[in-house]
C-alpha cells in the first residue's frame, strides 16, 4: 500500500493541504477504469486514501481503500468488479477526524427510493448541528464525515424527486462543497453558490465528465467545455443533461489559493492557466520585495512557477539549489528521534557546489507553522550560502480555513503570532517578505474589492464568506461529540 511519508513536512502541518479531489464520469465504457486514471491525476490533492464507486444499471459496486490511487485501482481484477458505465471517485486527506476506511469516500446509502453515492470536496461548517439535530430524529451515523450529513438530510427529505432532496439538503448547509452524487437516475454534479471549491466538465465521446481540475480531463483524452458555475446543479442522465440553478444567486468566493498552491501548475483554473499565474505571483512579489542575490531558488517542487517569475522579472539567474527525492517512503523511514531529525535532508537536499559561497533567494508558496523554512534555511547556511533570503508567494497566513482545506488552528500559525521580522528571526533569514494581498490579486489581473472580495482569501485576511457555525459553537463551549473529518 502506498501512503504519504510520515515525516514529510506536508503531512505534518507545514503546508496548507488540499483535502480532496472528485472525479465523476456518466456514460462511457470501462467507466470505472478512466475514473482510477482521472484519480490518478489528482492524487495530489489527497493521499490518505481512495474510492470509486460505479454503476451498472442495476447495482451499485464499490472499491475504497487506504492508501495512493496506484496499489489499490491499478489491479484488473479491482476494476472489473467495478462495472457499469458511469462512476464517481475520490481521493482525500484526513484532517482533525479519524484517518479510516469508513470515512473514505464516496460514501453509500440505499435510501427508501434508490441508492446514491457521493463523493465530497469542501467542508460543511454547521455539519455538527445539523448532525445533533439528525441524530436526535434518530439518524444513526456510521461515519465522522461531514459529508454523511448530507446523506442524511437528503434520506429525511419529503421532497418527492431526487433533485428535489438535494436541493432542500443542501439549502440547510453552511460551507463549501463541489459535490458528486451517483444516482440510479444519473449522475448528479453540484457547486455551492460561492464556489469556494472547483469543480469542471468535460467530455469524452458520449461521456460527460466531471472533475476538481482540468487536468484529470488531459489525462484521460477528454475536452474541457467549461466550469461548473457557482450554484449550479448538473443532472446527466439517460434523457440528457439538465442544468439548475436552485440556490439564491450571490457573488462568487473561489479559492484564492488554488491559484498559489493546491492545482497543479498544468490545470485551467477560471480560465487562467496556473503555471502562468505563479509566475506572474513571482514576478509581482520580485517587484514588491527585491533583493540582491546570486541566485533564485525555488523550494521543489511547489516553489519553482513562482521562482521561474521572480528570476525573470529581477535578473537573477534561476538555479536547482536544492534537489528533492522523490522516493521517499514511510516503509524506509523508521520513527526514532535521530531519524526523524534528518528527514528534511531525505526529501530536500542542498546543491553544496552551487550554494556555496553565494548569496540566495529562496522562493516558496507559503508559511504555515515555519518549521520546514527553519530547516531550509539552515540546510543553505550549511551548504556555505552567505546570504540566504526568503520570499513566500502568498501573503502570510493568518488564519484557519475551514472550507476543506488542512489547516493548524491559529495558534500554531507562525504568522498569526509574529510580525515579519520575528519570522525572519525565527527562520534564521537576512531578510524574509511576503507578496501582499494587493499583490496576489495582481498577479490574477484583479484589484481586491476590500468591501466585497472576489475571492475567498480568508486564510490571508480573516474575512470569512459564511457563517461558522460549528467553529463558534465551539469556542462558546458547547460540547462537540465527533469532529467532523472531510
Amino acid at each position: 500500500m502506498l501512503i504519504t511519508d510520515p515525516f514529510d513536512a506536508d503531512m505534518n502541518g507545514d503546508k496548507l493541504r488540499e483535502e480532496c479531489g472528485v472525479f465523476g464520469i456518466f456514460g462511457g465504457e470501462n467507466a470505472a477504469g478512466f475514473a482510477a486514471l482521472g484519480l490518478h491525476a489528482l492524487q495530489h490533492r489527497g493521499q490518505e486514501a481512495a474510492g470509486i464507486t460505479s454503476f451498472d444499471g442495476r447495482h451499485f459496486h464499490s472499491h475504497r481503500a487506504m492508501g495512493h490511487v496506484a496499489g489499490n485501482f491499478d489491479r484488473d481484477d479491482v476494476i472489473r468488479r467495478l462495472s457499469g458505465r458511469s462512476a464517481i471517485g475520490h481521493v482525500r486527506y484526513s484532517t482533525t477526524g479519524e484517518t479510516a476506511l469508513r470515512n473514505v469516500q464516496p460514501l453509500f446509502a440505499e435510501l427508501a427510493e434508490e441508492g446514491i453515492a457521493i463523493a465530497h470536496n469542501g467542508n460543511i461548517s454547521n455539519a455538527m448541528k445539523l448532525r445533533r439535530t439528525l441524530q436526535r430524529r434518530g439518524s444513526i451515523f456510521q461515519s465522522t464525515s461531514d459529508t454523511e450529513t448530507v446523506i442524511h438530510l437528503v434520506a429525511t427529505s419529503t421532497f418527492p424527486t431526487m433533485i428535489e432532496r438535494l436541493t432542500d439538503a443542501l439549502k440547510q448547509v453552511e460551507g463549501a462543497y463541489s459535490l458528486l452524487v451517483l444516482t440510479q437516475q444519473g449522475l448528479i454534479a453540484c457547486r455551492d453558490p460561492l464556489g469556494i471549491r472547483p469543480l469542471v466538465m468535460g467530455k469524452q465521446g458520449e461521456a460527460t465528465i466531471f472533475a476538481s481540475e482540468t487536468v484529470a480531463l488531459d489525462v484521460i483524452g477528454a475536452t474541457y467545455l467549461r466550469d461548473v458555475e457557482p450554484g449550479e446543479m448538473i443532472l446527466v442522465g439517460e434523457n440528457g443533461i439538465r442544468s439548475f440553478r436552485p440556490f439564491e444567486k450571490v457573488s462568487p468566493r473561489p479559492c484564492i489559493f488554488e491559484h498559489v498552491y493546491f492545482s497543479r501548475p498544468d490545470s485551467i483554473a477560471e480560465g487562467k492557466s496556473v503555471y502562468e499565474v505563479r509566475k506572474k505571483i513571482g514576478a509581482e512579489l520580485s517587484r514588491e520585495a527585491p533583493v540582491e542575490a546570486d541566485y533564485v531558488v525555488p523550494v521543489p517542487d511547489s516553489g519553482v512557477p513562482a521562482a521561474l517569475g521572480f528570476s525573470q522579472e529581477s535578473g537573477i539567474p534561476f538555479e536547482l539549489g536544492i534537489i528533492r527525492s522523490h522516493y521517499v517512503g514511510r516503509t524506509f523511514i523508521q520513527p526514532s528521534q535521530e531519524v526523524r531529525h534528518l528527514g528534511v535532508k531525505l526529501k530536500h537536499n542542498a546543491n553544496s557546489a552551487l550554494v556555496a559561497g553565494k548569496k540566495i533567494v529562496l522562493i516558496d508558496d507559503s508559511i504555515v507553522r515555519g518549521t520546514t523554512s527553519v530547516k531550509i534555511v539552515q540546510m543553505m547556511r550549511d551548504a556555505g550560502a552567505r546570504e540566504v533570503h526568503m520570499r513566500i508567494a502568498s501573503p502570510p497566513t493568518t488564519h484557519s480555513c475551514f472550507y476543506g482545506v488542512d489547516t493548524p488552528e491559529r495558534a500554531k500559525l507562525l504568522a498569526a503570532q509574529m510580525s515579519v521580522a520575528a519570522m525572519a528571526d525565527y527562520i534564521n533569514a537576512d531578510s524574509l517578505a511576503f507578496i501582499s494581498i494587493e499583490g496576489l490579486y495582481r498577479a490574477l489581473g484583479e484589484s481586491r474589492d476590500d468591501g466585497a472580495p472576489q475571492r475567498c482569501d480568508a486564510c490571508f485576511t480573516g474575512d470569512y464568506p459564511t457563517s461558522l457555525t460549528d467553529v463558534s459553537e465551539r469556542e462558546s463551549g458547547a460540547a462537540l461529540s465527533l469532529v467532523a473529518s472531510r
